[in-house]
């Protein structure tokens, strides 16, 4: 067989999103693409804000000599500074541009960060529900990933994650707001993470990184703050991106944040650049780092994603479904009634496409993602009510 074996392992486990937009994909030949209720993707649909689009062209027009050649491996200084400037309002320390790099997309930026921390056989905490892919980042480099179950509203559970802390720790991971779920863990849970992670490192006479991947951090709902990760301990790390916040995926542009009090700073740091060259990524985007520099204030209008959370809250409302309501991003993650790839093939009948939630490491239910239009949301309702009806 040519193809590694833990490739086709990977391959199999993180099948479930791509089977979903193969099955979509074939739906949608099949009944046309009005009458198919996908919500399997978290592909934003809100266009970006319209200075995106001023800001872009002008900088295309940009002729000046050396405009496309190399940058420093860790960013246009002049870019990283702009970037330092509002993330030290964000995470209410002062950050300037040498503790930023930028890099290509949050994905590239955990990629680098894992490179430089992990010698092989570290531990990387993870929380369940998660992002399909940490697993496969935290091996591409040698660690070992534990999963550690959020609560029943997933928030964090301190206690179990301290049980999972061991001399093999390196970094807790954890996405607020949260993919699947939605969920926006508290100040006051994070700063107990905090202390629990530096006094942790004490014991067992290491660092203890607390990282945090934030690329829904701008898409809030109910006027919900999302907490500073850097106020609870000098050991955090900010990994996002502008995928999100300015519906941008495809340009994959995004950055790494360091505490600039880290004890171990300068050395991480300098493993991190050597880590976007060697890693292939070199640099992030030229032309999309020229671009957000201009655009650090500005985000998409999360208020289109706040209406359609509560049309879809009604649809499984009427339905008969059980979720806890997302503070953040742009799913909902609802218990199933039944086995959830069960469910799934159920949903499908109806024309609807669901991801299980085994692939984000929580069998029982399902993630729906609502950056899709109104209306496809609002005409769901009699599928999801018929799908219901079958499983019981």
């Amino acid at each position: 067989m040519t193809v590694a074996k833990k490739m086709q392992v990977f391959a199999e486990k993180s099948s479930w999103i791509r089977k979903m937009f193969e099955e979509g994909a074939r739906m949608k030949t099949e009944f046309g693409a009005e009458n198919v209720f996908d919500f399997s993707l978290g592909n934003p649909d809100v266009p970006p804000p319209a200075k995106f689009s001023e800001v872009l062209l002008d900088l295309a027009e940009n002729d000046k000599p050396g405009v496309h050649a190399y940058m420093p491996n860790g960013g246009y200084p002049y870019v990283r500074e702009a970037l330092a400037r509002r993330l030290s309002g964000e995470q209410n320390v002062t950050l300037d541009q040498g503790d930023i790099l930028m890099t290509c997309g949050a994905a590239g930026g955990l990629n680098v960060v894992m490179k430089s921390l992990l010698d092989p056989g570290d531990e990387v905490i993870i929380l369940s529900p998660f992002f399909v892919e940490y697993n496969f980042y935290v091996d591409n480099h040698g660690g070992v990933t534990k999963i550690v179950a959020t609560d029943e509203e997933f928030n964090l559970d301190i206690p179990a994650i301290e049980a999972a802390l061991s001399e093999k720790t390196k970094a807790v991971l954890i996405n607020s707001p949260n993919n699947p779920t939605g969920q926006v863990y508290s100040a006051e849970s994070l700063q107990e993470l905090g202390r629990l992670l530096d006094k942790a490192g004490e014991q067992f006479c290491r660092s203890i990184y607390l990282l945090s991947d934030e690329p829904y951090r701008k898409i809030v709902f109910d006027d919900c703050e999302v907490p500073s990760i850097m106020a609870t301990t000098t050991n955090s790390i900010v990994v996002s991106s502008y995928s999100k916040d300015l519906s941008l995926p495809g340009e994959r542009i995004g950055y790494i944040a360091v505490h600039p009090e880290m004890e171990e700073k300068t050395p991480l740091l300098d493993a991190m650049t050597l880590a976007n060259r060697i890693l292939g990524f070199v640099n992030a985007p030229a032309l999309m780092q020229r671009v957000v520099e201009q655009l650090q204030d500005v985000s998409v209008d999360s208020s289109i994603y706040a209406r359609r959370r509560e049309v879809f809250c009604r649809v499984l409302d009427e339905a008969g479904f059980e979720y806890v309501k997302p503070k953040g991003a742009f799913y909902l993650f609802p218990k199933t009634p039944i086995d959830d790839v069960e469910f799934c093939t159920i949903l499908q009948e109806e024309k609807i496409l669901a991801v299980p939630g085994r692939g984000f490491g929580a069998p029982g239910y399902i993630r729906l993602a609502f950056c899709i239009d109104e209306d496809v949301i609002a005409r769901s309702a009699d599928g999801f009510k018929r799908a219901m009806a079958k499983a019981k």
